[in-house]
């Protein structure tokens, strides 16, 4: 089932202004709009926050703004320019999300999400995570996923806060109470429809289609179909001309997986080809395979490294032929390279006295590509004394990040992912604990050694200023090894709560 996702910008042109040039931008305290001419009018296309709040919208006069609010900041409007970074953004998207994005103009993106949410962890995941780097960037954004381009346009503005998961097969239900502009119609057609009576998309559901198409054309009904799904409505995916690409068209659809995984290989090779020339290594593909019936299938591979092996490229993209669905068959296959980076060739080393380094990047292509590029990660050191921010995740083929394990003390094998309260008591501040009862299992200490003192992290929160904790290294009589701290000196409660966690295992 397809699934769509529309993400609204509602202040992209005031985003866009203040992201790219954040010195000279106005202050965001000052109310701003911009202006701009329709006809001998000049009249606001865009404003902030908080002119939205005293009032001000799209689409006023720029002198009863002024009026209404004198200290008002009045700038220039750029539609180009507006337009030409709103591409880049989706080509931002197209690069880390989904092989199919396109500009939804003039305030949002369409994402054909069918098949590429598991690779974010979920749809729930996808939508948080594409939101939360859009306002970490300083964009306004809200998101929805719904089975057509419609509803989830119409869901993106008028219901999602900031985002909204629509379940399947429930667009009727959702888009009843939102109102007539949810459905993309001409603003003629509106007026229209409101002087009759309609308010919203459930007044419109039930009426006989014929009068409606007599008085205002096909668009009505053809875009309500589109929302509920009755319609199709393609994506066009974004395409810039810099990406490097290969495609082939049929005189006769295929559909066999034996003449797809062959014709694969030949875009494989042309694209490896058209790499080499500019000196170029994949890091990303994304096969399109489009359908007699409008419908696109998907394909996308990650790489850890850059890549223009065809053998290599062949096999991870014929890998996943079986996650294809050719219909009554593919009419047109399109190969891309969305992510690429520089790959000069290198002369490989013949020296018989050293052994070549182990090539570990097709290992972790198979694995992130089947588990997602989440899935596949190894741990390194950070420069910290607490042990949960001790350590992070990184691409598995990264370059040493320079810092060392610490090794003054013993560490875990095990880290829990954060520190687990337990029952214990312990005799004395500085000795260790008799007894734990972790997970409601009671365990009697044996042997410990101790305590290792950790500060808290003054400069990086106030609250760590005199924190302390008292690490003990444990072992109970069945031999397993554990890895407690009481959270404070044992004295002054001011170091902490004085209770005790089970923050790792030892192997």
């Amino acid at each position: 089932m397809a699934r769509v996702i529309s993400v609204y910008l509602p202040l992209w042109p005031i985003d866009r202004l203040r992201r790219q040039a954040p010195e000279a931008a106005p202050s965001p305290e000052t109310p701003l709009v911009l202006a701009g001419r329709v006809g001998n009018r000049r009249l606001v296309t865009a404003a902030c926050a908080l002119a939205q709040e005293l009032g001000l919208s799209a689409g006023m006069p720029v002198s009863k703004a002024q009026a209404l609010v004198p200290e008002l900041q009045v700038l220039p409007s750029d539609p180009a320019t507006d337009a030409a970074s709103l591409e880049r953004l989706a080509l931002w998207v197209l690069q880390r999300v989904s092989p199919i994005v396109a500009v939804d103009p003039p305030d949002g993106l369409v994402i054909d999400s069918t098949g590429a949410d598991h690779l974010h962890g979920g749809a729930e995941a996808l939508l948080e995570t594409l939101i939360g780097r859009l306002l970490m960037s300083g964009v306004t954004a809200r998101a929805a996923i719904a089975d057509s381009w419609g509803a989830a346009h119409a869901l993106a503005r008028h219901r999602a806060d900031p985002v909204h998961l629509a379940e399947p097969d429930n667009a009727e239900i959702l888009l009843a109470p939102l109102p007539l502009a949810a459905l993309r119609l001409p603003p003629t057609t509106l007026a229209s429809l409101h002087t009759l009576g309609f308010a919203c998309i459930g007044d419109l559901l039930h009426q006989p289609r014929a009068p409606l198409t007599r008085r205002f054309g096909p668009e009505l009904c053809r875009r309500l179909d589109q929302a509920l799904g009755l319609a199709s409505e393609p994506i066009e995916p974004l395409r810039p001309a810099e990406l490097v690409e290969v495609r082939r068209s049929f005189a006769e659809p295929i559909a066999a997986a034996e003449t797809i995984a062959r014709y694969i290989g030949k875009l494989v090779r042309a694209l490896c080809v058209a790499l080499e020339e500019r000196g170029l290594g994949a890091r990303r593909l994304d096969l399109l395979c489009w359908r007699v019936d409008a419908h696109v299938q998907t394909v996308r591979v990650g790489l850890a490294k850059p890549q223009r092996e065809p053998q290599r490229l062949n096999r991870l993209l014929c890998e996943k032929i079986e996650t294809i669905a050719p219909g009554y068959g593919i009419e047109i296959l399109s190969l891309t390279a969305v992510m690429v980076e520089p790959l000069e060739a290198r002369q490989m080393a013949n020296s018989l006295l050293e052994a070549p380094a182990p090539d570990l990047s097709d290992l972790v292509n198979v694995l992130a590509n089947r588990v997602g590029a989440r899935g596949v990660y190894r741990m390194a050191p950070v420069p910290s004394d607490v042990p949960e921010r001790s350590v992070t995740r990184i691409a598995p083929l990264s370059e040493p990040v320079g810092v060392g394990w610490p090794d003054h003390w013993p560490r875990p094998a095990r880290l829990l992912p954060w520190p687990e309260p337990i029952e214990t008591v312990a005799l004395l501040p500085d000795h260790p604990p008799v007894w734990i009862t972790w997970r409601n299992i009671r365990r009697k200490v044996r042997r410990a050694d101790g305590p290792e003192r950790v500060f808290g992290e003054w400069w990086k929160r106030d609250a760590e200023l005199i924190a302390v904790r008292d690490y003990f290294r444990i072992e109970d009589e069945a031999g397993e090894r554990y890895w407690v701290f009481r959270a404070g000196d044992g004295e002054n409660s001011e170091t902490g709560s004085h209770r005790w966690f089970l923050h790792g295992v030892f192997g």
